[in-house]
């Protein structure tokens, strides 16, 4: 009996070592969470976790939740052969100041947003450009696929997802037989979006004489360094003459669907012209990252033969820059907007400043419609965004459900003459976390056309109600509240 009472009382003293031992790294974590001065949602949302989460806390935060912008754990992934761009932008924006570059007037009042890209990114604006736009997965990858059939010299692409299905084996195949006709192919995939590639289908790309890096591999001792920042961007570029950017990735629900849900609504772009240029850019600098090797000279930036007047500039974000570029263009053309905001996005989970710029011009009397899912793809994602629905409403801003399938564009179009088409959604994790590339259009007849498929985008959703949303059930409500706790960790 006695040795009974000895071996519980061990355990009480163990028990009672490891607990404080716990309460101890907690509170320290939660300190320095709190030094680091981020956003006071993210900051109250990681204590509340650490504390209600007992070691699962812990490990998220190690896990996905130190600010490694902060830290600088991210080397810029510049180098000198890329200084020039530093050089011209500077130059541009003088050119911008005398009143130059641009002469149409409505595109002259988003010159805040052209000046602050060319400042916080380094994003030249380009003039001779053909940007279109490509609806869907099947008009996209068609159109992919024929470009790449073409290609004489190299193949650039990069990518969050690519998939080992149908749409993905038919981009394999494609890039083999350019491959093993001497065109140049370099891939970039994201490790963690990409898991399920497996190593057949790498390496029968590399049999063929391509190269193919991960982005950040994943491996368990250094999982909590890298699991959270991830590669979103999606990119080609072919002969440095024809680029594609947009919210698609390679895999068949884009182009076919999935049982879950049949229809996947997205928005592409093909670009011709100087900003294919800014796309090589971007890709070379990360396969510089990923495979230490330095790809440069004047064959990777042919001069353009484009005589379409079209300004189009393209900006690259992530955690290895000073300044959340994108985020930051956003938040401009929202504060800039004279006469209304179009917006479709998947995943809608603001920070504070981008959530008090649309409640703040839209009660200010500018048109705001913004087109989000009706349809869940992920439980906290699906409930974060529609947790702030009623707050938008309430500012005087129409809120749309997609309800024809799940809407994938990400997309924001301001005053007829501005509009921004790429990866980055509107939410905590494309502005801090992962890289990401958007294209950044000033053209009236693009924003005409893709205002167009927005209106249209409309026909197939429905218009939230301010009276019927209060009136949502508890489940609902506590589902939406539940998930906005943790929407800022997402």
């Amino acid at each position: 009996m006695n040795s009974f009472f000895t071996v519980s009382e061990s355990w009480n003293t163990v028990f009672l070592i490891l607990n404080a031992i716990y309460l101890a790294t907690a509170i320290i974590v939660a300190i320095t969470v709190i030094l680091d001065n981020r956003d006071p949602t993210k900051t109250i949302s990681w204590v509340v976790v650490l504390f209600v989460l007992p070691i699962l806390g812990l490990i998220l935060y190690f896990a996905v939740g130190k600010n490694y912008r902060k830290e600088k754990i991210f080397l810029r992934k510049e180098h000198k052969d890329f200084e020039r761009i530093r050089t011209l932008s500077d130059n541009q924006i003088i050119d911008l100041q005398e009143g130059k570059f641009v002469e149409n007037g409505k595109i002259r009042s988003k010159l805040p947003i052209i000046n602050l890209l060319l400042r916080n990114s380094k994003a030249l604006l380009t003039k001779y450009n053909k940007a279109g736009i490509l609806n869907n997965g099947k008009q996209t990858f068609d159109t992919i696929i024929s470009e790449l059939n073409k290609a004489k010299k190299h193949i650039h692409l990069e990518f969050y997802i690519i998939e080992d299905d149908r749409v993905g084996n038919e981009i394999r195949e494609v890039l083999i037989s350019r491959a093993r006709k001497g065109v140049k192919v370099r891939m970039i995939y994201d490790d963690v979006g990409s898991w399920r590639l497996g190593k057949k289908f790498i390496g029968s790309l590399k049999e063929a004489g391509a190269e193919l890096y991960p982005f950040m591999p994943v491996h368990i001792p250094f999982l909590a360094n890298r699991i959270n920042y991830r590669n979103h961007r999606k990119i080609i570029v072919i002969d440095g003459k024809v680029g594609f950017v947009g919210g698609i990735n390679i895999a068949d629900r884009y182009k076919y669907g999935n049982k879950e849900i049949p229809f996947w609504r997205d928005t592409h772009l093909k670009i011709e012209g100087e900003a294919v240029s800014s796309l090589q850019v971007v890709f070379l600098v990360d396969w510089h990252f990923v495979s230490g090797r330095l790809v440069s000279g004047v064959s990777y930036f042919p001069k353009p033969k484009v005589e379409n007047k079209q300004l189009v500039q393209i900006t690259a974000s992530g955690p290895d820059s000073d300044w959340s570029s994108i985020m930051q263009a956003y938040f401009s053309a929202i504060s800039t907007a004279q006469e209304y905001i179009y917006i479709a996005v998947p995943y809608f989970i603001p920070n504070e400043s981008i959530l008090t710029a649309l409640k703040t011009v839209s009660l200010s009397g500018i048109d705001v419609k913004i087109i989000i899912p009706g349809i869940a793809d992920s439980f906290l994602a699906y409930n974060g965004t529609r947790s702030y629905v009623q707050e938008l409403l309430e500012a005087g801003i129409r809120v749309f459900y997609y309800q024809k399938g799940f809407i994938h564009s990400k997309l924001i179009m301001v005053d007829d003459v501005f509009a921004s088409v790429g990866t980055a959604n509107m939410d905590i994790r494309s502005f801090d976390n992962n890289f990401e590339i958007n294209a950044l259009i000033y053209d009236e007849d693009f924003c005409r056309e893709l205002k167009g498929f927005f209106i249209e985008d409309l026909e197939h959703s429905e218009e939230i109600n301010l009276e019927l949303h209060r009136e949502r059930g508890i489940y609902r409500k506590f589902s939406e509240s539940f998930s906005r706790i943790f929407s800022p960790l997402l």
